[in-house]
């Protein structure tokens, strides 16, 4: 990773109490399996117990309870988790590229350019754009009409922003995401169905990422708000019109229906699905592949699914669940 540290200057720059050598050389973070003799690893989970009595890590965080499991050196901190990902920031630094705008970049003449933007290969910003300082936008971007971006937002390869989008400040699109599309909006007419215009946009806070191919639509008429601090995974589907409360985080292929609204502080597992028109209060956990099918009033961990059978013992499974009253 190209530099070195001394545990006792790591705990020097991140705080926790060092047991053990301060002068213990590392150069690497690593998972408790793979760690050497130069590694920092970490240990929140007991079910890793036997990794951490046979790990080579140099240097384990870890928190007051787990110190009799580890005879090595270690940091003791309140949240090894958070730690060991400050100890991962320190040794992967963001790459800084030069600043500059690329020859094949195609930007329209009414474009509003802060200091400090990079510009890659192939991108394209339309008419009306405002870009705030320090941005990147990598190749193959496309960047609506009438779109806004935040200072220190960085847009990954092929990310779309389609027109009247607001990104603030500090946000990460990774490749491939679509941010306001149009919602998915039909008056049935007859046997065909008529597409209704949607009016609205989509608005991301602060410091909001957004991971690799998820869609975020538009709102029909009111815009669309991903809030301040949200963290969004791959495959994640937002309908138009939800708001989605600040630092809630959400795991990879979960479907939000349209015009659904999320709480602060929430978290929702992998696959989950949530039916338009809703509610969900504050600080709500959603456990992975659960359906959720009514508004959650009180704050809770909830979860709507069935352990996999052989299918015809899943059939009489389900049979008896719906005769219980």
């Amino acid at each position: 990773m190209g530099q070195s540290i001394t545990s006792g200057d790591l705990v020097k720059q991140l705080g926790g109490e060092l047991i053990g050598d301060s002068n213990i050389l590392i150069n690497s973070v690593a998972s408790l399996e793979s760690a050497n003799q130069n590694s920092v690893s970490f240990f929140n989970n007991s079910k890793y117990l036997g990794l951490l009595k046979k790990t080579k890590a140099a240097l384990v965080i870890l928190d007051k309870e787990s110190l009799t499991n580890h005879t090595g050196a270690s940091i003791v901190t309140e949240n090894p988790h958070l730690y060991f990902a400050k100890v991962s920031c320190l040794f992967n630094p963001r790459k800084t590229l030069k600043k500059e705008i690329h020859k094949s970049a195609v930007i329209h003449s009414s474009v509003k350019l802060g200091k400090d933007i990079y510009i890659g290969p192939h991108v394209v910003i339309e008419e009306n754009v405002s870009l705030d300082n320090d941005i990147e936008i990598h190749a193959g971007a496309i960047i609506g009409a009438n779109c806004s971006v935040g200072a220190s937002s960085v847009i990954h390869s092929n990310v779309v922003l389609k027109e009247n989008t607001v990104i603030g400040k500090y946000c990460v699109l990774y490749s491939g995401c679509v941010i306001g599309s149009e919602g998915f909006g039909y008056a049935k007419d007859d046997a065909k169905w008529l597409a209704i215009p949607q009016t609205g946009k989509v608005v991301l806070g602060d410091y909001v990422d957004i991971g690799s191919n998820s869609t975020i639509d538009c709102g029909a008429l009111d815009d669309t708000i991903i809030s301040h601090g949200v963290k969004i995974d791959n495959l994640v589907q937002i309908g138009h019109n939800c708001i989605i409360g600040e630092n809630t985080i959400i795991a990879g292929c979960v479907g939000i229906a349209g015009s659904a609204r999320i709480g602060k502080n929430c978290a929702i597992g992998g696959a989950a699905m949530i039916l338009g028109h809703l509610s969900i209060v504050d600080d709500v956990t959603i456990s992975p592949g659960s359906m959720i099918t009514s508004s959650i009033k009180t704050p809770g961990t909830y979860t709507a699914l069935m352990p996999f059978q052989e299918h015809d013992a899943w059939l009489k499974t389900a049979a008896k669940i719906r005769r219980l009253k």
